[in-house]
């Protein structure tokens, strides 16, 4: 199967997915979507993904997925070892809970076309494009801290003794946070878990950093 990941290096829903598949030991190909130069609204992106966004997944038989959260299922599925959703309904839940946390109340608020909607129709500046993304982090990591202290297990990791889907949410955001200046000393268990995912390879080599084109 050639898998192909129409990606952005700096795209935290991109860079969701990118974990993911490293964790898997998927073999996949990157094909850039420049987001700040508009390639996302191009007609043959817009083919494979009406909404204009990244990622999008080729599996390689004619069918593309979309949407970070339903590509991890969709290879949590297929590829079922290193599972990154509990089995358990509970421990599903729980984790689903801190993963959609970030993925529906946080990112959606902060994305790029937010940002630049602020800055057009709003006429907000550098200073309050800023403040506005620092809000909504600092309010949805206070919530994910107490989830996450209160659900604290065994492991150093979100998911416990191996990384999770909260973990594969949470590393992209706080990357994002320290882009944004966030304050972070607040929410001791987010920081050790990112520490211990980002020592990962499967993480590492994720990162915007090793992702960004030459």
């Amino acid at each position: 199967m050639d898998v192909i990941l129409y990606d952005y290096f700096r795209s935290s829903a991109a860079y969701r997915v990118r974990i993911a598949l490293n964790l898997k030991g998927v073999t996949y190909e990157r094909r850039e979507v420049h987001l700040v130069q508009g390639a996302q609204r191009s007609d043959a992106h817009l083919a494979r993904n009406p909404q204009g966004f990244v990622p999008a997944l080729d599996i390689g038989d004619g069918r593309i997925l979309t949407q970070s959260l339903a590509i991890i299922e969709w290879l949590d599925a297929t590829y079922p070892d290193a599972r990154l959703i509990p089995a358990d309904p509970i421990a599903r839940a729980d984790a689903m809970a801190q993963a959609l946390l970030i993925a529906a109340d946080i990112h959606p608020l902060n994305n790029l076309r937010v940002l630049r909607a602020l800055e057009s129709r709003f006429g907000a500046d550098e200073a309050v494009k800023g403040d506005w993304y620092r809000q909504w982090i600092v309010e949805g990591f206070t919530a994910l801290e107490a989830l996450a202290a209160a659900k604290a297990g065994d492991g150093p990791f979100l998911g416990g003794t191996a990384p999770g889907i909260a973990d594969v949410m949470l590393v992209p955001q706080l990357y994002n946070a320290r882009r944004f200046d966030t304050p972070l000393d607040a929410f001791p268990t987010l920081l050790a878990a990112d520490a211990a995912a980002c020592a990962l390879e499967a993480f590492a080599t994720a990162s915007p950093e090793r992702a960004k084109p030459a």
